[in-house]
């Protein structure tokens, strides 16, 4: 873990390694369920997701969010 940022789990973790994680995990069909928007429900793709995701910070956030509620469920 960097010493720069020891409380950030997502510290040095890229957007779309985020993103093919929990696609990979959920698959697109559960993913658009928990998370609803668009990218993720019609036509979805990492390109398209990631471009989605970029531009809109709620969106971003909610990703995050469940990326660490999967990969850290305790926390």
């Amino acid at each position: 873990m960097n010493s720069e940022q020891p409380n950030n789990p997502l510290h040095g973790l890229k957007l779309a390694d985020i993103l093919e994680s929990l696609v990979d995990y959920y698959g697109w069909d559960i993913l658009g369920e928990k998370i609803k928007i668009n990218s993720f429900n019609s036509n979805p793709s990492i390109k398209s997701s990631l471009t989605f995701l970029r531009k809109t910070p709620w969106a971003r956030e909610k990703v995050e969010q469940l990326y660490l509620k999967t990969k850290f469920p305790k926390a």
